[in-house]
């Protein structure tokens, strides 16, 4: 290896998308909003020019490029959410008590959950939007980590512990992925 290694990847930014980065900060915007995420290393360099993100490495190893590709990664989901949008889809399930499921503010509140009088509550993140109908939820933002956390959070919360799970299969369950 030498000082003189450089590992440099170059990413076309589509057309109708806007990205800035500063302070170790890196904002996409597109025609469906604003996403930033903080992401910046000792060890990687990112910059923006003619049309193009570079991402850039003084050293060549194994970890280099993995931080590269991460970086890469997320950069291309900020992309895909200000164009496209992620939307996960969720499924009440119950078989003798009704759960009823309802948005409070920044609350996902469920309700009777296996007869419990005690409501459950799970944290819905800022960016995302929660429907209900029926016995659907359908989670949807442009930041792909928090419509994911979100859903997870309302799946957390309808966890049951300390029974046999497959007597007992009540609960908000994650159907669908992605678009």
């Amino acid at each position: 290896m030498y000082i003189s290694d450089i590992m440099e990847t170059i990413f076309e930014i589509p057309e109708g998308i806007q990205i800035k980065y500063e302070n170790g900060v890196i904002s996409v915007v597109g025609k469906l909003g604003e996403v930033k995420k903080k992401l910046s290393h000792p060890k990687v360099k990112i910059k923006i020019e003619d049309n193009k993100v570079i991402l850039l490495s003084d050293i060549e190893n194994r970890k280099a490029k993995r931080l590269i590709n991460t970086f890469l990664a997320h950069i291309k989901n900020m992309i895909k959410g200000v164009q496209e949008g992620y939307t996960y889809k969720l499924k009440i399930v119950y078989t003798h008590f009704p759960t009823t499921v309802k948005v409070e503010g920044d609350k996902v509140i469920i309700e009777n959950f296996i007869g419990e009088r005690a409501s459950r509550t799970a944290k819905k993140l800022p960016g995302v939007e929660v429907k209900i109908e029926k016995q659907d939820i359908t989670v949807t933002g442009i930041d792909l980590e928090a419509v994911s956390q979100t859903a997870a959070n309302i799946e957390r919360a309808s966890r049951i512990v300390r029974k046999d799970r497959r007597i007992f299969q009540d609960g908000v369950y994650i159907t669908q992925k992605g678009k």
